[in-house]
């Protein structure tokens, strides 16, 4: 006979808690953060962005719960800081995103401090990282007007899909790796910007590649307003001016308004590029290149994390 408290408690939330347990420098705290984060994603989306119409009623309170709940640790370092170091993306360009979702044995790389800089959240632990699900980004389902299509945002690996399948299954769909790879691709046409999403609340590891744009992306809103969410991917975009025609086409399509034009000629602003690529591939005359860029810091480069990760062990 099944017990009651079986029946409300959903298996994936069982081993989501499990995974908690026996994760390094995880609270109860970020349990439950992770439990709200991952439950309730539109709403709690929906509040940091400002647009759901609760805001106004909810926002103190998850302020309040959040002052109380926040180790002492984390607080002193002050709010912006402590919340970049609890939830960030590292900007992948298409071909290291696509590398991401056709892992098919399961990885185990641990403290990423040079590739993912932050204190927490840097592991990359994937469970069953060939049960992928494209979810309907909560980002874009918070804005009013918001770019489509909305099931863009790869979840990859349990407990986390599991989670998300039982308990947004309406928002949620499995789909195989080839499919993954064909999402990322048609977000990279678009112009939109790939990050593998890390977060504490979520076993302070890697759950997620987003696929992002600055009009409706909570992480490219916060970091405008100076939060600094997002790392960049280890490249710098470099446009040669005898090839540049001055069509313009890198501008527009750039997410971080990185690309000028200045008397007939493209220009970028390297400390603003964050090196996604989309430039590179946007331009018809081969006028812009990607490097390499130590002041950037490492790129996420999961083959060959891998093989350092087997030779290390």
């Amino acid at each position: 006979m099944v017990s009651k408290r079986n029946h409300l408690i959903k298996n994936s939330t069982r081993e989501f808690y499990r995974e908690g347990k026996i994760t390094e420098d995880y609270s109860f705290y970020d349990y439950l953060h992770g439990y709200l984060y991952a439950r309730w994603p539109y709403l709690y989306i929906g509040v940091a962005t400002g647009e759901h119409k609760l805001t106004r009623l909810l926002k103190p309170v998850f302020l309040f719960l959040s002052a109380i709940l926040t180790p002492f640790s984390e607080k002193d370092a002050g709010d912006r800081e402590s919340f970049a170091n609890s939830y960030h993306g590292k900007v992948v360009p298409i071909e290291e995103a696509k590398n991401l979702v056709t892992i098919q044995e399961e990885i185990i790389i641990k403290d990423l401090e040079p590739v993912i800089p932050y204190t927490r959240a840097k592991d990359i632990i994937m469970q069953n990282p060939d049960r992928i699900i494209a979810l309907d980004c909560p980002c874009r389902s918070s804005r009013a007007d918001p770019c489509y299509p909305l099931d863009v945002c790869l979840i990859i690996g349990d407990p986390f899909v599991s989670f998300i399948l039982e308990h947004q299954p309406e928002k949620s769909r499995l789909i195989s790796s080839r499919e993954a790879m064909d999402i990322l691709q048609a977000e990279h046409e678009r112009g939109h910007v790939h990050h593998a999403f890390f977060k504490d609340a979520m076993l302070n590891r890697f759950y997620a590649i987003c696929n992002c744009c600055a009009c409706c992306c909570g992480a490219f809103q916060a970091h405008r307003n100076g939060t600094p969410m997002l790392t960049a991917s280890g490249y710098t975009a470099e446009i040669n001016p005898d090839l540049c025609e001055g069509c313009g086409i890198c501008q527009e399509y750039c997410q971080f308004s990185a690309i000028q034009m200045l008397e007939g000629k493209a220009y970028i602003d390297h400390e603003a590029c964050f090196g996604c690529g989309v430039c590179v591939d946007k331009c018809q005359n081969n006028a812009v290149t990607f490097n390499r860029d130590p002041q950037k810091g490492i790129p996420l480069e999961i083959e060959k994390l891998m093989k350092e990760a087997l030779l290390v062990s």
